[in-house]
């Protein structure tokens, strides 16, 4: 028999990866997704099946995590073998205008969830996603043991979120996780995020169509991953003998001005005749440096990152192009990943 996992944030940039993992590694997949007026599944469309079909594997379901009443019954419903708390108001900027809604979906939707699956008494391992911005101002580079300093209101809502899943952990005997994961983006990342709003302009300014993109602070320095590597370990971790946090991380340090210079280039453009300051974009604090140290995760789960930095900005660029060229066609093919099929390491 199969396992069953739920995904909540199932039609985010990380949400649709794991659940094409997931549904690869021949798991029954359902994703919690909120109600709205129009349609927000773009990202994993190319996955649907119809549900009533015999070999659907694939099921969605309307909830929210500020409904702790619809996660009990939900969680009754599907009785995961796997829970993947990737929902949030994930926006770091955003948050500084959204604190309450951050705080309440970020932390305390986290505890919901983890008090949902208490409440049924589901037997289930789950995964919370953890964030590098809980870090802020602590100097890099940062690992499980770094002492978190968050910047933000996202941090700290990252953090609650953080400590009470290890409270559940501990309290209840639950197999929870943190994953700690520092940036990282892909073709599938929200059009506000830097990385992305980059890689976009640098498309829309080859193709003639814009002459500038508006930047806040080029100097902060950040490790940026591919999200696809990431999910796999997401996933390796709850594959573990026992429950622990783990950080996922390239270890490179690249500023947003490298990232700035790698994607023009990469599109045979000057970066300093488009690239405009705007202070709008600036935070009310700042953090200056997130560098992860992931060698607990390479010792333990056989995790390891790949895709650098620069190679990063280049696959984006590229999708980018050529989403432009098929006429707004979501990207989904991904370049090859590294081979997985090594069993997980014993803690």
């Amino acid at each position: 028999m199969s396992k069953r996992a739920l995904i909540t944030g199932i039609t985010g940039q990380d949400g649709s990866y794991l659940a094409e993992l997931l549904l690869g590694k021949g798991y029954e997949v359902h994703g919690l997704i909120r109600r709205a007026s129009t349609f927000n599944t773009s990202r994993i469309d190319h996955l649907y099946q119809d549900p009533h079909e015999p070999e659907a594997r694939m099921f969605l379901h309307y909830g929210d995590l500020s409904d702790g009443a619809r996660l009990v019954t939900l969680l009754n419903e599907v009785k995961p073998d796997e829970v993947y708390n990737l929902a949030a108001q994930s926006h770091v900027r955003v948050s500084f205008e959204e604190p309450e809604h951050t705080g309440d979906t970020t932390g305390v939707g986290a505890m919901r969830l983890l008090e949902a699956v208490r409440m049924s008494g589901i037997h289930c391992r789950y995964y919370q996603a953890s964030s590098s911005e809980m870090f802020g101002a602590t100097p890099p580079p940062q690992n499980e043991e770094t002492p978190f300093y968050p910047r933000s209101p996202y941090g700290a809502a990252k953090v609650y979120a953080y400590w009470v899943t290890k409270n559940y952990r501990e309290a209840y005997d639950m197999f929870a996780v943190n994953g700690i994961l520092f940036n990282h983006e892909s073709p599938r990342r929200g059009e506000t995020f830097v990385t992305r709003k980059i890689t976009r302009a640098v498309a829309r300014i080859k193709a003639g169509l814009d002459q500038h993109v508006y930047l806040g602070n080029l100097d902060s320095i950040r490790d940026w991953g591919y999200a696809p590597e990431y999910v796999e370990g997401m996933w390796r971790m709850l594959q573990a003998d026992k429950p622990d946090d783990y950080v996922l991380a390239t270890g490179g340090n690249f500023t947003v001005r490298d990232f700035v210079v790698t994607a023009f280039e990469h599109a045979g453009l000057d970066w300093e005749k488009h690239v405009r300051f705007d202070e709008r974009y600036l935070r009310p604090t700042e953090v200056d440096a997130l560098i992860g140290d992931a060698s607990k995760a390479q010792r333990q789960l056989g995790w390891k990152a790949t895709v650098q930095t620069d190679e990063l900005a280049r696959i984006m660029v590229d999708a980018d192009i050529q989403v432009l060229e098929h006429a707004g066609r979501p990207w989904i093919d991904t370049p090859a990943l590294p081979d997985w099929s090594a069993p997980v390491a014993a803690r």
